[in-house]
């Protein structure tokens, strides 16, 4: 039997280290954690299939809290079921220990509750999730009020850089060594010329 772990957090700029650190307390080897920076509205998400690639009947799976799996009440459902009566693994809640599969063939009424539990949690997660669509939603609309713009900001093009990108339409460079004269990564670069391509600057 093998324990992994699962961390998660939304956006880039977040913070995996609570979680990493609380599964390492627990005792999980460093090299069995798995972690992405995405959404939990599903579970299209590259860490987590390698992870359940790797799951096992026996094998234990940690998470810090239920809307770490996930935030879409049927997706976490269906999603904990799979793991532990398809692919015979259990799982582990730290923040919620009643939530431990292991212990599900104790008693009935233990069984029971465990499954009350995740369905709260679960729908807690959702909930939380619309709430905050519906909060980012109502600032984008009194921001828009206010005049403030969205998306990148307009740029100025250098004699330069249009030279650069001139080379580059006409095969004179290629991308790699266009988007090294001009400092920026090839993705920037192929952006920039869509960009100039189309006359919006």
């Amino acid at each position: 039997m093998k324990t992994y772990a699962y961390a998660r957090v939304s956006a880039r700029d977040q913070n995996l280290d609570r979680q990493i650190a609380a599964f390492v307390d627990f005792g999980v080897d460093p090299s069995r954690i798995f972690s992405d920076k995405k959404s939990g509205k599903d579970f299209e998400r590259r860490e987590y299939k390698r992870l359940v690639k790797k799951l096992k009947p026996g094998d234990l799976l940690v998470i810090k809290s239920i809307d770490r799996l996930g935030r879409n009440y049927d997706s976490i459902i269906s999603e904990w079921s799979r793991i532990t009566d398809t692919l015979g693994a259990d799982i582990l809640v730290l923040d919620m220990p009643l939530l431990d599969t292991r212990a599900k063939s104790d008693t009935l009424v233990g069984k029971f509750l465990s499954d009350v539990v995740l369905q709260v949690l679960s729908f807690v997660a959702q909930n939380e999730r619309e709430n905050i669509k519906a909060r980012q939603a109502e600032g984008i609309r009194i921001a828009k009020q206010k005049g403030v713009k969205f998306g990148r900001p307009a740029k100025t093009y250098s004699e330069f850089f249009l030279s650069v990108v001139s080379d580059y339409l006409n095969k004179r460079v290629t991308s790699r060594e266009a988007a090294s004269k001009l400092g920026v990564s090839r993705e920037d670069f192929y952006y920039h010329v869509n960009k100039i391509k189309n006359g919006r600057f």
